[in-house]
């Protein structure tokens, strides 16, 4: 399989403005720049990006090893916290910190983390980013 997105850009790196797409049209233009990346301005950002598919494709991991132990989200939600810091040669992506609440009828604490753990290691999006990845699991009754 394969997909693509796609980034335009207009200007310098302060005053400039750009616009990301996605194959499906889920972005379509959708605006970026300095000021949603380093200020907090309206618009999205890579980092913000990349914590949206990496919750997603973790969640949808940990589904798949949970259906191999025999067991069932009630409900999932995951957020990852992606931290982008300036490091000796200009910014990097320093760390992703995943937090999952999840609601599993019939699994235990220690089954849980040992299932979610395989999740945040196996998941694409996980063995594509090349920095430190931590996770706090809460299995909730």
């Amino acid at each position: 399989m394969k997909t693509h997105g796609s980034a335009a850009w207009q200007g310098g790196i302060k005053d400039g403005k750009g616009a990301i797409s996605t194959r499906s049209g889920a972005l379509k233009d959708y605006p970026y720049g300095f000021s949603s990346r380093f200020e907090g301005k309206p618009g999205t950002n890579p980092e913000e990006l990349i914590g949206a598919a990496h919750a997603g494709c973790f969640t949808m991991a940990l589904s798949l090893i949970l259906g191999e132990a025999q067991l069932t989200a009630e409900r999932m939600e995951t957020t990852a916290e992606v931290t982008l810091e300036q490091v000796a040669d200009g910014f990097a992506i320093t760390s992703v910190h995943l937090t999952l609440k999840a609601k599993i009828p019939g699994a235990d604490q220690a089954k849980f983390e040992e299932l979610a753990g395989k999740a945040k290691a196996g998941c694409p999006v996980s063995k594509l980013l090349n920095t430190k990845i931590t996770l706090d699991a809460t299995l909730e009754n």
